[in-house]
């Protein structure tokens, strides 16, 4: 595999354009607009200088990397593309379209993967020009940090697609583990109820945002708490997975917390808001209550 294409230059669109870039893959990176895909490259930019300056990427390495980011508007450049990633927003009616338009394009043995969190595979191929070169890779914020790479297949997912979808996650440094497609497919599936409960516990005033997190930092061991986590996913991201999950199931378990409808409303999605659960208007984040 030579060539991809990542729809998408936002925080997880341009995380995996980065990872695949710093695999020496060529990458087009798609947005609504060519100044939107430029940004996405922008930003990687500065994620890269970073790492150089930490002394953890080679200055040569990350001026590699940036030479096979291709910023683009439209789908037209994809053509060539051995695997195109959609890593829109989490609205099914959004990713629906874009595979509608992606089809017209894509190649004859190219495969169209979707970054989806939780919206069906199965259904989601349907939009596709062919289910059976569809499949999902949900790829886990911080891209470049998170190991795993989740592979979901639909029903009608071939095998060849499936192999091909371990080999691209092999080649860009992944862990991958393969997941049914059920709702929320395997972490989501688990991690969203224990988010959607710690949300619970602060609209009831069980303890401070930062007790309940160090309780679970603490407690399990998990490497941050809760509410810190929901801010990094964005707390928009989360109210839309957990309504895909209610809507799919129909199990009132998933019945958003009334305090993450709350905030979602007023635009505290999070860090990339600079409000959610904590506020981060300051160098050191602090609780909103």
């Amino acid at each position: 595999m030579k060539k991809i294409a990542v729809i998408g230059a936002g925080q997880m669109g341009a995380g995996i354009a980065q990872v695949s870039a710093l695999a020496g893959l060529q990458v087009y990176l798609s947005d609504l607009s060519l100044e939107l895909a430029e940004k996405g490259k922008a930003g990687i930019a500065k994620q890269l200088s970073r790492l150089v300056e930490k002394d953890k990427m080679t200055k040569d390495a990350a001026d590699a990397a940036l030479a096979n980011l291709i910023p683009v508007a439209g789908y037209e450049a994809m053509t060539d593309a051995e695997l195109v990633i959609e890593a829109a927003t989490e609205r099914e009616d959004i990713k629906r379209l874009i595979f509608a338009e992606v089809g017209k394009v894509l190649g004859p043995d190219a495969i169209l993967a979707s970054n989806t969190s939780s919206i069906s595979i199965t259904r989601l191929a349907q939009a596709s020009s062919d289910p059976s070169r569809f499949i999902g890779l949900h790829f886990f914020n911080p891209v470049p940090l998170m190991p795993l790479l989740e592979i979901i297949r639909g029903i009608a997912t071939s095998d060849k697609t499936a192999t091909l979808a371990q080999k691209f996650g092999a080649l860009i440094g992944k862990d991958t583990i393969v997941a049914q497609d059920s709702p929320g497919f395997v972490v989501n599936r688990i991690l969203l109820p224990l988010l959607n409960e710690a949300f619970f516990a602060v609209g009831e005033g069980l303890a401070s945002i930062p007790d309940i997190d160090k309780g679970i930092k603490l407690g399990l061991g998990h490497p941050m708490g809760p509410l810190t986590l929901a801010d990094m996913i964005g707390l928009d991201t989360l109210l839309n997975v957990l309504k895909v999950f209610q809507d799919d199931t129909g199990d009132p378990k998933y019945r958003p917390a009334p305090i993450l409808l709350k905030y979602v409303e007023a635009g505290w999605f999070g860090r990339k808001s600079g409000r959610g659960f904590y506020d981060y208007s300051t160098p050191e984040p602090t609780p909103t209550r």
